[in-house]
């Protein structure tokens, strides 16, 4: 597995991994629901999505949108088996041992945690979206 801080800086290299911005009603679920919640969400979306030797649609398995730790797994890298194996040296072919998952966990942790407070105190409501100049992939759905 890849350090953390090698890690988030080769991401930060990433034209597409870094246009991802936690805003709109991802940033409002993060805000609303707490960190606690969204974690728990986290580990069983990889539980069920990522951690299997096999995975079902993988590739295509993670939506865009939706839910914070679906942006945050595109902008970790954490999206699929190929992107873990690429990005973070974890072999395909093999389900992710224990200390994999919560590795995996801990990158979207991470990365939800600086979104959020990046992100203006006010922002996250509903009615705001991102303007047209605004490159970022992370739509309001609100």
């Amino acid at each position: 597995m890849r350090d953390p801080d090698d890690l988030f800086a080769a991401l930060a290299q990433s034209t597409f991994r870094r246009r991802f911005r936690l805003r709109g009603a991802e940033l409002a679920y993060v805000r609303g629901r707490g960190m606690e919640t969204v974690l728990r969400h986290a580990d069983e979306m990889i539980a069920t999505r990522l951690a299997p030797a096999e995975p079902p649609n993988d590739g295509k398995q993670t939506p865009m949108r939706g839910h914070p730790v679906f942006l945050a797994q595109h902008a970790t890298a954490t999206c699929c088996r190929g992107c873990l194996a690429k990005w973070h040296r974890i072999p395909k072919g093999r389900g992710l041992t224990a200390e994999e998952r919560a590795s995996v966990v801990a990158v979207i942790e991470r990365w939800i945690r600086e979104q959020n407070a990046a992100a203006p105190a006010d922002e996250g409501g509903a009615g705001k979206r991102p303007s047209r100049e605004d490159p970022q992939i992370g739509l309001d759905l609100g």
